[in-house]
């Protein structure tokens, strides 16, 4: 068993995929509306036969046809389904063997028309009146007349060929298919819209129905299921994405992982593996419906992309997602050089490394610090003038920045040479800092720099980080030191409630 589904996309339910999730509706509601009643209506039919005069006459024949068929090599009844039957009637399970003769339409068919009894045949009368009062209690059959039937002489069913694919054999059956027709449909839907979606829908159910016939007619059985038109749907998605790399997990016997393959090269894969299965499989699963409706499929893409622009869903999450994969993958390869000089001790290698990793993830404080700690061993060199200005700009916001801050430029103003060279922006935000970490004397020293900065050509924070301070230290009990800043205050922010709050409370 090969299995390979998109993760490509998720569905918008801004948007959301309403054709994909009516088609699921009407599936299900076909299933467990009509198709489970008929079941149901036949399991109650097979008390009445076991009851009646029937089992005995046309049991046997029933048994004999399984394992004629059997003998002859029909693919649909294996030996051990033949056996079974045998010992059914053996332990006179009619009611059992009814409802498989309900689902063996060849035998059905000749009882029905006379061909496996006549006249001729003994207790042909008792048959006949049986059948006569039991009939009334058949109920209609529904699957079987809306199904493609691959009996010999079925001919060409179109109705039937549009109608199978909304039935299914079993509730295991359904629900593979739906969760199937949901992972491809929703995004065919999104790129295609829902009445371009659901025409192309339906003509790879056809196409696969058709598709199949050739290959099944003559075999007897039925033929439905929604497969066909979601292997078209497939098909689809494959032509429509190309080679496009499409990330997928897949599952092949036992084996199940994820892989990243361009999305064309799935199309002769999904083909390749249906034919596989049709030469060495059984007859229970049309695989080439399968076939069909993915050949279906990618020729209707094809066709409808030569005519008509499609645009491919994005997944927006998903491609932030890989771009910042492929991002934290850059970087962590700049940290690798980084520390391969940082541990040989080649500092100026080391530096200049660091200022790469920097550049790829300028926020990353144990980056900053790296970079830093390697370049304060040239402290002319540009490198680390510029990773103090890096760790300066922080927003300061986390206590993790504040405390990184504070100990740089603490190094930074004691090894800098010149001097530091920090414009006054910077320097504006560090004060702000300090005051909120409650480092009034590294507070007070970069407002004594401002301060001249401010006087030879005025800063428009200056006022406010003015204020901040002299708040800062009020509410600290530094009332001494919030007041020899009142002659900056009245001079160049008067109109602070901190200035005049310590005009007034002046000693």
């Amino acid at each position: 068993m090969f299995i390979a589904i998109p993760l490509e996309n998720k569905p918008s339910w801004k948007s959301p995929p309403w054709m994909t999730v009516l088609l699921i509706v009407i599936n299900c509601m076909v299933y467990f509306g009509w198709q489970q009643s008929e079941e149901r209506a036949v399991a109650r039919a097979a008390e009445g036969y076991a009851r009646t005069a029937l089992p005995a006459i046309e049991l046997p024949l029933f048994v004999a046809h399984l394992e004629e068929a059997s003998r002859r090599g029909d693919r649909r009844i294996a030996a051990p389904l033949a056996r079974a039957a045998r010992q059914m009637l053996k332990g006179k399970q009619y009611a059992q063997l009814y409802e498989l003769m309900w689902q063996e339409g060849r035998f059905r068919q000749q009882l029905l028309s006379g061909e496996a009894i006549d006249a001729d045949t003994p207790r042909y009368e008792e048959w006949s009146a049986a059948r006569a009062r039991f009939a009334p209690l058949e109920p209609r059959a529904f699957t079987s007349r809306w199904a493609m039937s691959y009996e010999s002489g079925a001919g060409v069913q179109p109705v039937q060929a549009l109608t199978s694919t909304f039935l299914h054999g079993s509730v295991g059956h359904l629900l593979g298919n739906m969760v199937f027709l949901f992972l491809f449909g929703f995004t065919l839907e999104m790129a295609l819209g829902a009445f371009v979606y659901l025409a192309f829908y339906l003509l790879c159910g056809f196409g696969a129905s058709l598709f199949a016939g050739l290959f099944y007619d003559g075999m007897g059985g039925l033929g439905l299921g929604a497969s066909g038109a979601i292997a078209g749907l497939m098909a689809m998605y494959a032509v429509m994405y190309r080679m496009r790399r499409i990330r997928f997990f897949y599952m092949l016997a036992f084996y199940f992982n994820y892989a990243q393959w361009p999305a064309l090269v799935m199309l002769p894969v999904w083909m390749g593996f249906e034919l596989v299965q049709h030469v060495i499989g059984g007859a229970q699963v049309a695989y080439m419906a399968h076939f069909g409706g993915l050949l279906t499929g990618a020729v209707l893409m094809g066709i409808y992309m030569q005519l008509q622009k499609v645009e491919t869903p994005v997944d927006v999450e998903g491609e932030a997602r890989k771009a910042a994969d492929a991002h934290r993958q850059l970087v962590d390869e700049a940290v690798r050089r980084a520390r391969k000089h940082t541990d040989a001790l080649t500092f100026d290698r080391a530096a200049r490394a660091w200022r790469e990793a920097a550049r790829l993830a300028p926020a990353d404080l144990k980056i900053l610090r790296a970079w830093f700690e390697s370049a304060r061993h040239e402290p002319a060199g540009e490198d680390f003038h510029a990773a103090a200005r890096g760790i300066f700009k922080l927003s300061g916001r986390t206590e993790q920045e504040r405390e990184l801050q504070h100990r740089s430029w603490r190094t930074y103003c004691e090894r800098a040479q010149p001097v530091p060279r920090i414009s006054d922006n910077t320097l504006h935000a560090l004060a702000r800092n300090f005051v909120r970490q409650g480092e009034f004397a590294d507070a007070q020293a970069l407002c004594r720099m401002l301060e001249k900065s401010a006087i030879a050509r005025p800063h428009p924070h200056w006022s406010g980080t003015l204020a901040l301070l002299a708040n800062g230290l009020a509410r600290s009990g530094r009332m001494d030191e919030a007041r020899t800043w009142l002659p900056a205050l009245q001079r160049d922010a008067p109109q602070e409630a901190i200035t005049r709050w310590l005009a007034d409370s002046r000693p």
